[in-house]
């Protein structure tokens, strides 16, 4: 799912070939992305354009040959001269006299080259990883023409190769630009990309014409443009020198953005730095904004609390918190950048929401859109939520710069977690890291290649920690040391359960409520619960991915309800599914939410759930009998929260691969009202997490 949906699609035909673009957001000055080199699609600029759509209205150019634009047969509709055409016509459609250009390699060419040739156009110029032909000896010598037998490193880049294994081509080639360590995600992405276009179409888009035809001619256009050039290029650069970089700054008066250590694509290894230095070249083109100052004395001591949203799990058990860390505070302001649905419970409970909450992409969302029936592949859903996941660090990035707040706690936040490990200088005040689970786990149909990413996601967790130990200054383990699967990160990776305990402080679970507190009778009473009616709730949380089993558990009831004449089943559809949506039957109830779940929980005589760990530890902490159903290919619900479970002996799992209406129907008789042993949960989670946070107050 898309961090940001376009708010216009369309197309410009010229010649006869239809070029795609898309127009985000709204705002001067407007910015055009140049159609970008064939081999990849304008979606290599993601990280990028939700953070830039916020208040600029930017457009995207699929390149001829990929993307949604057309695929022309005839090196002639392809080249400079061409791209730089398609830029102004769609500029033109889209009604924008003059504007921001960006542009990577040969699409920053294009750039530098309609700034060049068409100035009145052309307000500035972002050049990055700058291919500009003949300014320098290529970075490797190769010959494209050259027929072989063998091929090996860059003299696959040939005409005769391409046709031969493109694919071959392709994985070396994005390796080559990627060199930095733990870059799976782009590599994949890119390969992906360069997979949509045939090498056919590769090699017409290549032999496209140039405008210059010698280094005298490249440098008498660049010395031309008399617009402001920034000019980003990384030194690790595999692809294009750093020099061509460095002498289009020197040729148009621009500025040079070095990035040590990075390759080709720093806009996608490095979107934070990537992103800040365009911001910061925006800022010459509108008028300053009005700024005020607090003396800090005068100012509230203030929390920035982020929340996980995918499902309600995380929402109690915060608020939980944050309710201590104010006692502990007197005077504390919490503000939470939040997102639907954790918004509803929080409204309810009247916090302060921070208004650019308003802005964040939906985590849920995609969550949602990844799910099949009972199926969720969490750690491949998490991947693919990259570009979601700098989208809304760059939100958080800019609240924390305009506004200073004392403390920021983050609840498996893993966008703020991640990106502040790769840009550390963003830290500008106390950090809280708390997490229910550590280590990415492989299921095991996902076989070696899993194995090899969530191997390669720990170890550069690892390498976080060990680089910037005091990034975090706090990190809480919501659980107890046992809680901690065994087995380790990887091969020639730590063991989990040493390494966690090594670098976190263990809070003890945190439910948000005192199971002792709960009178089950007269909690019956309260909620409308009979006392002569045994009690089913069914319940799959916050997000869409249950509705398959509640279905199933629906099915169930009509034999359900012929084992156990006294059943009452009360379904819990929650904020992300439609009731209606659901089947029916008489005597069975359907509630779109219900507030405060975890009381009707405490007063139910079985609860059938899903494997999260928030509801299940619930019902453990109130000893209530359960079914559980962990999500297929959810790698937390199958390793971590089974572990903890089993660690308390609570809950009854079940399979939803193997257990139908008639084995959930048997468990629902065998289980409901069962008296239960299961460990005791602590009660004080809460108050401890609180109290090592606000030593840092």
């Amino acid at each position: 799912m898309r961090a940001r949906t376009p708010d216009l699609a369309g197309y410009v035909s010229r010649d006869g070939v239809k070029v795609g673009y898309e127009v985000f957001g709204d705002g001067d000055p407007a910015i055009v992305f140049t159609p970008i080199d064939a081999i990849v699609q304008s979606l290599v600029w993601k990280a990028q354009v939700p953070y830039l759509a916020r208040n600029h209205r930017v457009v995207t150019i699929d390149p001829r040959g990929n993307g949604r634009s057309d695929h022309p047969s005839d090196p002639a509709a392809y080249g400079d001269a061409v791209d730089v055409a398609d830029t102004l016509a769609v500029m033109d459609a889209t009604g924008i006299e003059r504007a921001v250009l960006i542009g990577l390699c040969s699409s920053a060419w294009r750039a530098l080259l309609t700034a060049a040739l068409h100035p009145d156009r052309v307000l500035g110029v972002v050049s990055v990883s700058t291919q500009a032909p003949r300014l320098t000896p290529p970075i490797r010598q190769y010959d494209f023409e050259a027929q072989r037998t063998e091929y090996s490193g860059w003299e696959m880049t040939n005409r005769h190769f391409w046709l031969r294994d493109w694919p071959g081509f392709v994985d070396f080639f994005f390796h080559q630009l990627l060199p930095e360590p733990h870059s799976t995600k782009q590599f994949e992405d890119c390969v992906g990309w360069a997979l949509d276009i045939a090498p056919e179409t590769m090699l017409l888009a290549e032999d496209g014409p140039t405008v210059t035809s010698s280094r005298e001619e490249t440098e008498a256009l660049l010395r031309q443009i008399r617009c402001p050039v920034l000019a980003i290029h990384g030194d690790s650069d595999q692809c294009q020198s750093l020099r061509r970089s460095e002498l289009v700054a020197e040729l148009t008066g621009g500025e040079l953005l070095t990035l040590e250590g990075s390759g080709h694509l720093p806009q996608a290894r490095h979107p934070v730095v990537v992103n800040q230095a365009i911001g910061q070249f925006l800022r010459q083109f509108s008028p300053p904004p009005a700024r005020r100052w607090t003396r800090p004395r005068n100012r509230p001591r203030r929390v920035l609390y982020l929340s996980s949203p995918i499902g309600l799990g995380h929402s109690r058990r915060d608020i939980a918190i944050a309710d201590e860390l104010r006692s502990l505070r007197p005077g504390l302001q919490v503000d939470w950048l939040a997102q639907h649905p954790l918004t509803r419970l929080l409204d309810e409970r009247g916090e302060r929401i921070h208004p650019a909450s308003r802005h964040l992409a939906s985590e849920a969302a995609h969550i949602d859109a990844e799910s099949a029936e009972h199926d969720l592949h969490a750690f491949q859903a998490i991947r693919r939520m990259d570009e979601i996941l700098c989208a809304n660090f760059m939100l958080f990035h800019d609240v924390v710069n305009e506004e200073p707040y004392d403390l920021w706690i983050g609840d498996e936040a893993w966008e703020v977690d991640y990106f502040l490990h790769e840009n550390p200088e963003e830290k500008r005040a106390a950090y809280v890291w708390l997490t229910d689970f550590v280590g990415w786990l492989p299921m095991e149909d996902g076989g070696d290649h899993e194995s090899h990413l969530t191997a390669d996601y720990n170890a550069e967790m690892i390498e976080h920690i060990a680089r910037y130990p005091r990034l975090r200054d706090r990190a809480i383990f919501v659980g107890n040391a046992d809680d901690v699967v065994g087995g380790s990160f990887g091969p020639e990776l730590p063991i989990i359960r040493d390494w966690t305990e090594q670098h976190y402080d263990f809070a003890g679970y945190v439910t948000g409520f005192d199971p002792a507190s709960l009178d089950r009778e007269s909690l019956r009473a309260e909620l409308g619960y009979r006392p002569t009616e045994q009690v089913c709730l069914v319940t799959v949380g916050g997000s869409g991915v249950g509705a398959g089993l509640l279905r199933r558990v629906i099915d169930a009831f009509p034999e359900a309800k012929k084992l156990v004449p006294d059943l009452r089943m009360v379904v819990v559809a929650g904020p992300r599914i439609d009731p209606a949506s659901l089947p029916s039957h008489d005597g069975l109830e359907v509630r779109a939410y219900v507030h405060d779940l975890y009381r009707h929980l405490a007063a139910a005589d079985l609860s059938v759930v899903q494997g999260g760990l928030t509801t299940s530890m619930e019902l453990t902490a109130g000893k209530r009998p359960f079914l559980y159903f962990p999500l297929r290919h959810h790698f937390e619900q199958s390793f971590h929260v089974r572990h903890r479970l089993e660690r308390y002996g609570a809950g009854r799992c079940m399979d939803f691969e193997t257990d139908g209406p008639a084995e959930i129907a048997r468990a629902i008789a065998e289980e409901i009202g069962r008296e239960v042993s299961y460990r005791d949960v602590e009660r004080d989670g809460a108050e401890r997490a609180a109290k090592l946070i606000a030593e840092l107050l």
